[in-house]
């Protein structure tokens, strides 16, 4: 890096080690998802905010080294890109160990169970065992949710330290007509889960659709995870549901930060 671009880093506020040809190049691979899986020159540089001539650098680039189809005037990614994700969720543990227990809950409840993290204003799915499909999105590892709408999300929110709340909450825009958008009625919501240790959200997400959180904590007791029950709203009350499931699903919550702590 040269003198001149450590400075224009420094006072954009990165270290001085930043590369900002690996951000571009990682925002070019960000641009595809589920909603875009196939794109054009134009569309990528639209999309990350790059001139077609930096978007076709990158592009082609990304094509040579196998992260990035071409089909004429299309890209696509390739299922290399999978490795990147691959890396994190194999160095982190967490999926392995979480997986037989959300099996287990799973099983017990007929629901399905999931664990994530917090990834700046979302949820990262790192496991999934799905009894059923109540969700218009297809759930997966590695799928993103906004953290303030989702049970797994708020529980997350709930466990940072107040000075970092800030910087994971995000613009709250509706996504039901139950979502709660009033920063004040989200931070009581969030203190409450941090008091009971647990959440729950009835279609904030997706109507229909009813989740239930708890966390999984580190050595010291940090909030680094957490797992999940959803199911449809339909199939009872939240008391129910209080009643039937907490209890299943802060064991497994237990068990796997039990197994976590036991692993490092």
């Amino acid at each position: 890096m040269t003198e001149a671009s450590s400075s224009t880093a420094a006072a954009a506020g990165r270290s001085a080690g930043y590369v900002q040809s690996l951000e571009r190049g990682l925002a070019v691979i960000r641009a595809f998802d589920a909603e875009h899986p196939r794109l054009t020159l134009s569309d990528v540089a639209r999309r990350t905010g790059l001139t077609r001539a930096a978007a076709r650098r990158f592009l082609h680039t990304l094509v040579d080294i196998g992260y990035v189809d071409a089909d004429g005037r299309l890209f696509t990614l390739r299922p290399r890109v999978l490795e990147l994700g691959y890396a994190y969720l194999s160095a982190l543990g967490l999926p392995d160990i979480a997986r037989p227990h959300l099996e287990r809950l799973a099983a017990v409840l007929g629901e399905s169970a999931s664990a994530s993290v917090l990834d700046g204003t979302d949820i990262t799915y790192v496991a999934r065992v799905a009894a059923q499909r109540i969700m218009s999105v297809d759930l997966g590892v590695g799928t993103r949710l906004p953290a303030y709408a989702t049970s797994m999300g708020r529980v997350l929110l709930a466990g940072l330290p107040e000075a970092e709340l800030e910087d994971h909450l995000g613009d709250l825009a509706p996504l039901t007509r139950y979502t709660i958008t009033e920063r004040s009625h989200l931070l009581a919501e969030l203190e409450r889960v941090r008091e009971q240790g647990w959440s729950i959200v009835d279609e904030e997400l997706e109507e229909g659709l009813r989740s239930m959180a708890a966390p999984v904590r580190d050595r010291t007791g940090a909030v680094v995870a957490a797992v999940n029950v959803s199911t449809a709203a339909r199939r009872g009350s939240v008391t129910t549901m209080v009643d039937d499931v907490l209890p299943h699903l802060r064991e497994a919550a237990t068990a796997i930060t039990d197994d976590l702590a036991a692993s490092r």
